[in-house]
């Protein structure tokens, strides 16, 4: 309980949120038993992947032909599940991965083979860096929409993919860094609580 306290304290002052309540009285708020029920989505992107390069004939039964996870990916994978678990935060299993191998390789680090399953639709998001028709990007992050409206029942749903291009659905994101998004529901939409870097999860839970 301590952890996820702090935890919610830092993530507010961190991400510059608008509510400027007391420290004691957001370690007090329905957010924090919120955050034990669960019902967020973390959208992650994968590990340094910098061994390699994405092939045009791309293949994704072939790791070969696609950019891969480094050493220091794999680490800033390792260290993340291991935060991730100290602070206690509930995740649904199994964790949704787009099928490239850098991605599968960072969800089952964290969270284990057997915790992973592979969803297509992620792959979608790396392809809007494709020079994609206006009519793909509208389906894409139409979809893409679709999905993280949808509140999860229990826990909080965890998605590892990729970056947006800059300006587009949640932009930018550096590697294995995490966006906590609040799933509004089915045509409301959803809303970005913010972004917290690799080396802010790993201060969070005393790394």
């Amino acid at each position: 309980m301590y952890r996820l306290s702090v935890f919610v304290i830092c993530l507010f002052l961190l991400l510059g949120a608008s509510y400027n309540a007391e420290a004691s009285e957001i370690s007090g708020s329905p957010l924090i038993n919120d955050l034990q029920k669960g019902g967020y989505v973390l959208y992650i992107r994968h590990g340094d992947a910098t061994v390699g390069e994405d092939q045009q004939e791309l293949s994704l039964s072939d790791c070969s032909t696609q950019r891969n996870l480094s050493v220091t990916g794999k680490e800033q994978a390792e260290k993340y599940g291991n935060a991730i678990r100290k602070l206690n935060i509930p995740i649904h299993l199994p964790v949704e991965a787009s099928p490239l191998c850098r991605t599968l390789q960072t969800a089952q680090i964290i969270f284990g083979t057997q915790n992973v399953k592979l969803n297509g639709l992620w792959i979608n998001i790396y392809r809007l860096s494709q020079n994609p028709s206006n009519e793909d990007i509208d389906s894409t992050l139409q979809a893409f929409k679709n999905e993280v409206e949808k509140i999860p029942p229990t826990s909080n749903r965890v998605i590892v993919a990729h970056s947006f291009p800059p300006g587009m659905g949640l932009g930018e994101i550096s590697s294995m860094e995490t966006v906590i998004i609040k799933p509004l529901g089915d045509h409301k939409g959803y809303q970005v609580i913010g972004k917290l870097k690799l080396e802010d999860v790993l201060q969070l839970a005393g790394m």
